[in-house]
């Protein structure tokens, strides 16, 4: 029987193939990783011979017993994962997450946390745990986190114990966003708003939806406008999204003249071009009859919005940090919750008011 025979009666080993190449079985080791003073031709000759004999690689499960940990990064996203990916911000702040603890050996695996159903982390191979815009579940998946007495790091999260969080203006930001709108003139302004809890339905904004409102980042933005426009309207949408803006546009311009108004504060600027779409379709000019601002600073398509008044915030940069949050917790390193700035820019969507 020829070794290759012999080899296919039984399932190849790391053992069997160092026995094969003549080298101790650390030696084999360091020739599939790739580390270590291995020359090029013992690192060939390994290699061969896994191959004749029909060997892969070594088992990462066996890997991840001998190291204590899988080696993987969950990050929880409370959406689809094709609505997720419609957001150039989660977009980026994944790159962020990927730049940090890539590098480090650490893979990412997704999990979404959609409904009503058993939560994914209870028994998903993780060592640590990014929660990505995650407040409408956010007590449930921190509660099982906990069980599992692994790291987590919440993004825009409202505080909590034993939670570290990355976080960014969105009172102060917002509040700049509603005072340029009042500097210019404009009393009568609207909000377009984010999801606020778990119904995911189009809606007026009442204080009852805000009282039972569970989604941090939309109620803190919320608030911002409020400090300075306190009987600000508005529309819950179901997300970030383009056609949630075009609806909640059409619910708040597809009015009388008189009650529409002057100017609306989207809060991401995907919304916002949803908006101004809505508005060109009902023959209104942005900004000479409604100025428009949005959040986030995002490269958008539409040219009637690629100007937008906006806020810029570090996306990458927030996932970077909480990479690196992550990383310093699991080596046993004190780590501290961050909170970023965003940028102001004024764009082509804002005027004065017609009078």
């Amino acid at each position: 029987m020829t070794r290759a025979e012999k080899a296919a009666a039984v399932r190849p080993t790391l053992a069997a193939v160092a026995q094969a190449a003549g080298v101790s079985a650390s030696t084999a080791s360091l020739a599939f990783s790739g580390a270590g003073p291995v020359s090029p031709a013992t690192r060939d000759r390994v290699l061969a011979v896994a191959a004749e004999l029909g060997y892969g690689g070594p088992d990462p499960r066996a890997r991840s017993l001998r190291r204590g940990r899988s080696g993987i990064v969950g990050a929880v996203i409370e959406s689809s994962l094709s609505d997720a990916f419609r957001d150039p911000v989660n977009v980026a702040m994944l790159d962020g997450l990927a730049d940090v603890t890539g590098p480090a050996d650490n893979s990412l695996l997704l999990l979404t946390e959609t409904g009503p159903e058993q939560s994914r982390l209870i028994d998903a191979p993780v060592d640590a745990v990014v929660l990505f815009g995650c407040s409408l579940r956010l007590d449930e998946s921190v509660a099982v986190v906990r069980r599992r007495g692994i790291p987590v790091v919440s993004i825009e999260a409202r505080a909590m114990e034993g939670v570290l969080d990355i976080g960014l203006d969105n009172v102060d930001a917002s509040r700049a966003l509603a005072r340029h709108l009042h500097d210019l003139g404009h009393r009568d302004v609207a909000v377009v708003a984010l999801q606020l809890g778990p119904t995911r339905t189009l809606g007026p904004i009442t204080d009852e939806r805000i009282a039972s409102g569970t989604t941090h980042t939309a109620l803190q933005r919320l608030q911002g406008v409020r400090e300075v426009f306190p009987r600000a309207r508005g529309v819950v949408t179901a997300g970030s999204c383009t056609s949630e803006g075009h609806r909640a546009g059409r619910a708040l311009l597809d009015v009388a003249p008189d009650q529409r108004p002057t100017a609306i504060v989207a809060q991401s600027d995907l919304l916002a071009s949803g908006v101004i779409a809505a508005a060109s379709e009902l023959g209104l000019e942005v900004p000479r009859d409604l100025s428009v601002v949005g959040f986030d600073g995002i490269r958008l398509d539409d040219p009637r919005a690629a100007d937008l008044t906006t806020m810029r915030q570090p996306a990458v940069e927030k996932g970077r940090a909480a990479g690196r949050a992550l990383l310093d917790l699991l080596a046993g390193a004190p780590a501290e919750s961050t909170t970023f700035t965003s940028v102001f820019h004024r764009g082509s969507t804002t005027a004065p008011p017609r009078r």
